[in-house]
This record gives C-alpha cells, structure tokens and sequence, in this order.
C-alpha cells in the first residue's frame, strides 16, 4: 500500500521577484519515502480522481482527448522518459545559462509535474499512473527556470532581471516557430517586460492560447494588510488567461494570489503529478492549476482550432463552474475551469463563427466571454436593436420626391426673375457713352449734358440740373465708387 508519509520540500517558494529571477510557483511533498514499495498504478489514479471530476474531464474526453495539439511548457524542463510521459515529450532548448545536466534528480522536477497534469497519457495500457487532462496532447519543453535544489541555482540567481525576461521572450518565441496551439507558464515575475509583453502578442496573433498562474502571494502579511496580492507577470499582460488555485472543496486556497487579474481557478491543492524522477508527488500551488487549464485549453484547440485565442478564454471563463458571489470575484475569477462546458461553448461560438458576420447570435453570453465578431454594435450595447429608436424622418416616397423637386423649380426660376431685375438696375453704361436712367423724386430724367431737342449744351431748351446733390454731369465710374463723398447715388 502506498505509503503518504510527507517529506516537505523547498522546491519552488513564493511567485514573487527575488532578486530579478523568475520564480516557480508550487510548494510540494513527496508521497513515497525511501525504500518504499513502487505505488500500485491504481492508488495513484484514485488519488487524482477528484482533480478529473472537479474539473470535469471524463465528460469532455468523449469529445476530444487534445489530438493533434502541442502545448509549450515553459518551466524547468521535462524528463521524457518517466513512464506516463513517455513519447509525448519534445524536447527543446535550455536557456538558464546554467549547465546542469537532466540526469540530476533536481533537474526539472517542477517542469515534468506540470507535463504530466497537462498531457500524462499514464501506464500499462493507460489505466495507470496520471492521465493528465488532454492525454493524446504532445508537449514541447522548453526550460527557462530552475529549482531551487538545482546545482546551477544560485548562479541562476544572481543573473540579471534583464536576461530572465529575455529568456522568457525568446521562448515564447520559440514555441511559436515550433507550431505549438497553448503555451503554459506557471512562474511569475513581479515587473513586467517590453520583451516578453511583445512576445505574447506575437502568440496571440499568431492563434496561441496562453495561460499563467496568478501566484502564491495570497497568504502574505503585506498582501493581506493591502487586501490583495501584487500583480504577476506573465498573468497579467492582456490575452493572458490568469489561473488561481481551489482546494478539493471548491475553496479558494489560501495561498493563491487573489488580484484583478484572476480570471479563472483549478485545483492547485495535493494535486498528485509524477516528478522527474517518475515518482508520484502531491503538488500544491497556482502552478498545477495552470496546468490543469491548459489541458483544457489544449482540448478546446483540438476540437476547434480556428478559434481565436480570446474565445477560447471566453469559452473557458463564461462556462466554468462554481460561480463566486456576483459572478465575479478576485480569488477565483468566474469560478471553476469545466472542460465539459467549456467545450460546449467552444461548440457554439465556432458555430455563429462560421456563420459568418450578420448571423443571429446563438450564444448565451456570461461574464468573461468576448463579443462574438461579425455582430453590430447595437447588437451587443444600448440594449440591442430594440432599444434603438427610429429614424427621426420616414424614408421618401416617389411622390414626394417628385414634389420636391418641383418645388425646387418655383424657388430656381424665382431667383433667375429677381436677379435679372437686378441686373437691369445696375445696367453699366451703354458703349456709345450714354448713361443709365436713375431714380429722382420726380420719376425718370434723360441724361444730363444735352437738351431734349438735341441743341448743342447750354441752350434755352436745356432743363435746370436737379437740385439733389450731385453734379449735372454723372461721376466718371473709372474714377471713383459711387460712395465715394459727394458722389451718393440718389434713391440707396
């Protein structure tokens, strides 16, 4: 029988910054003792048997066991030769700048437990060891950290914050280029980076869910005196899926960071995962519960791979169980990860996406899960179509039309009528040098400066000039304006 005496380990600690190093995040105890009895395959499976149910597993795996994905393990490495991992491991590049080699049993402990969680397939014909929650996933390891009983870890330690988050960039970078549908990360830094912040959206756009846990800091004296955790990075970049921990009860564990950038929890409490050493080990820690939503994640991809990243998070996020008071809280986000449901969401939202923009919505939408693309905006603000009125004037009939346009037509040749009268008073003078006619008290006077009878100027028959002001003889028009002084034109 499998012995639980606990021997604890220091093998990860808090997920803060020490130093500028990126930091695991579980705290372990190992379940077998020196010179024990190997455990029966079948106490083992037991013993995971409520982080499967919790997370509802067996319903999701009759519609997918994350064929055809492979989920980037960026940690401290993965042994691919521990019997529940074996042939799902690739292994990539090691990027500590420590020399350690992968046959020291501290060499990727923390990385093969969180291998086996996401994609552990187990033993001897599968019914055996741990299956993790997408057990047909293959997995591409790539190691950037160290634990803490690595021989290289102190000088890992003392390297700079700079390199750390330059390591981590080129990681995510290098899952990309290896094709890979989820990357999970369970470490954590308290600052954030340039390097790495770009690296994420490069994943993003290029359709790679990525998940993080949120941290170990929940139970801190200057959290608690705060009444949050401090942010951890990668979790909190946007795109990022933030994972808390819960217990076998659904409660939030004690030490699971609890800040606005929890979107999700997972068991993270004596989660059994087999270690480098191919040994079985409870596992505490927002790290195994990142792990355990990346398995599903990793189904989600399998199922629909064209999902956009941020709906696979909604899907994830507006399905989960175990909803917090409010819908929402800091320690939990919106509840607890529900491969099944999960699933189902994914089913819809690919569903109104392949019906392309303009589709009746049929997915019921929950906190957490994206606007579906394709959709109007008063479709998804303002309470929808119905809340928008109409349109302040009714759309034009033909008859109308045509009354306007004969109204238009009065109005034109009115203006071309008043123009031309216009025109006809200001008439310039004519080319032989004769002068307009002007308005007088008296009515309309012939120019001045030759008698009526056609007399030379100055004879007995020429009228006296008027006496209204201005000069017998019209203004030269080439020399001043009419409103020049002593030039004002009678009647304006």
């Amino acid at each position: 029988m499998l012995s639980l005496r606990a021997r604890s380990l220091q093998a990860a600690g808090r997920m803060t910054r020490r130093a500028g190093v990126l930091a695991l995040a579980a705290a372990t105890a190992v379940i077998v003792t020196s010179g024990a009895a190997p455990a029966r395959a079948d106490t083992v499976r037991n013993a995971e048997t409520w982080v499967l149910n919790a997370i509802n597993a067996p319903a999701a795996w009759q519609v997918t066991r994350g064929h055809g994905v492979t989920v980037a393990v960026i940690d401290s490495g993965v042994n691919p030769s521990v019997s529940d991992l074996t042939g799902s491991v690739i292994t990539g590049p090691d990027l500590t700048g420590v020399r350690t080699s992968p046959s020291n049993p501290n060499w990727g402990m923390h990385g093969t437990w969180m291998a086996s969680l996401i994609a552990g397939h187990g033993h001897d014909g599968g019914g055996s060891g741990i299956i993790g929650i997408a057990p047909m996933a293959r997995v591409l390891s790539i190691r950037v950290i160290t634990n803490s009983g690595d021989p290289g870890f102190g000088r890992y330690e003392r390297q700079s914050q700079a390199r750390h988050q330059r390591e981590l960039a080129t990681a995510i970078n290098y899952a990309i280029s290896h094709g890979v549908g989820v990357i999970s990360m369970s470490l954590g830094d308290g600052a954030p980076s340039l390097p790495v912040r770009q690296a994420l959206q490069h994943a993003l756009n290029r359709n790679i869910v990525i998940l993080a846990s949120s941290g170990n800091s929940g139970d801190l004296p200057s959290s608690q005196a705060q009444g949050h955790a401090p942010f951890s990075f990668p979790a909190d970049y946007p795109g990022v899926l933030s994972v808390a921990a819960v217990n076998q009860n659904g409660a939030p564990a004690g030490f699971s960071s609890d800040n606005l950038s929890v979107q999700v929890a997972a068991p993270g409490v004596q989660v059994p995962a087999q270690g480098q050493d191919g040994g079985y080990w409870l596992v505490s820690g927002t790290s195994p519960a990142c792990a355990l939503a990346a398995g599903v994640a990793a189904l989600i991809r399998s199922a629909y791979p064209a999902l956009p990243p941020a709906w696979v998070a909604g899907a994830i996020t507006s399905s989960a169980s175990n909803h917090p008071a409010g819908g929402y809280d800091d320690r939990v986000g919106f509840g607890t990860v529900d491969a099944a449901s999960a699933l189902a969401a994914a089913a819809r939202l690919s569903a109104q996406r392949l019906a392309g923009p303009g589709s009746p919505s049929t997915v019921v939408r929950k906190p957490g899960l994206a606007p579906a693309p394709g959709l109007s905006p008063a479709s998804r603000f303002g309470g929808g179509p119905a809340a928008v009125p109409p349109p302040p004037v009714a759309p034009r009939g033909a008859r109308q039309l045509v009354e306007f346009c004969l109204l238009a037509a009065v109005c034109l040749t009115m203006i071309v009528i008043a123009a031309g009268r216009l025109v006809q008073m200001r008439r310039p003078p004519s080319a032989a040098g004769g002068q307009p006619y002007r308005f007088d008290p008296g009515g309309i006077t012939p120019p001045y400066g030759r008698p009526p009878d056609g007399g030379p100027p100055g004879g007995s028959g020429f009228p006296p000039p008027p006496s209204f002001g201005w000069s017998a003889t019209p203004p030269d028009r080439h020399a001043a304006p009419y409103d020049q002084p002593g030039t004002s034109e009678p009647g304006e």
